[in-house]
């Protein structure tokens, strides 16, 4: 990469001004991606996304982005997935039907249980962690974060970094080689979140 660039995805389906601005915070030169072509010269690319798979891994096939971030991954560049961004990685969603995701991750995204607490999950959950992954690092175990979601991640332990509970145990944040994601909102986290990005930043 030629650049320390920021690439944040503007897929359409997400409150892009609240991540910008967290990262300003930290003292990164975020850049809104657009096109596809805004990617190729990014350091790092962050996907955040609310609402429902199938609407948008539709944006994103509409924005012709899913290839190039197929390329991004493949090369190594760090990818950060937020909510549903974190959801779009995995290969599958039922999430209203079958949806097919982007692939970067094994596992499905699946229902909160229908005989369980109320949906969505709307709330502050605690982290389950052990300290050791460098997304984590400074982030103690039992440290709060803000989740807004209806559907959760189910995929294998070695790609679970944190987990947390709401009627069922789920993954928080996942990580494989270059690529993460976090369930919940980091930009809504407070201090945790900032954290988080901040690390995501550092990788």
């Amino acid at each position: 990469m030629t650049s320390g660039r920021i690439a944040v995805i503007d897929s359409g389906v997400a409150n892009l001004r609240s991540v910008f601005n967290a990262l300003k915070r930290l003292g990164a030169t975020p850049h809104i991606a657009q096109t596809p072509d805004e990617l190729e010269d990014a350091a790092k690319i962050i996907l955040p996304g609310v609402g429902a798979f199938g609407a948008g891994m539709a944006r994103l096939r509409e924005g012709d982005f899913i290839e190039p971030l197929r390329n991004a991954a493949a090369l190594g560049v760090p990818i950060l997935g937020i909510c549903l961004g974190m959801q779009m990685l995995f290969k599958r969603s039922s999430e209203m039907g079958d949806h097919e995701g982007i692939g970067l991750l094994e596992g499905e995204v699946v229902r909160f249980p229908l005989h369980g607490p109320k949906v969505p999950h709307i709330g502050w959950n605690q982290l389950d962690h052990d300290e050791t992954a460098p997304l984590l690092k400074g982030v103690p175990n039992g440290s709060y974060a803000y989740f807004v979601h209806s559907y959760y991640v189910q995929s294998a332990p070695e790609n679970i970094l944190a987990r947390t509970a709401y009627g069922v145990p789920f993954a928080a944040v996942v990580g494989r080689g270059n690529i993460y994601g976090v369930q919940f909102h980091p930009e809504k986290s407070h201090t945790t979140g900032l954290r988080i990005l901040k690390n995501f930043l550092e990788l």
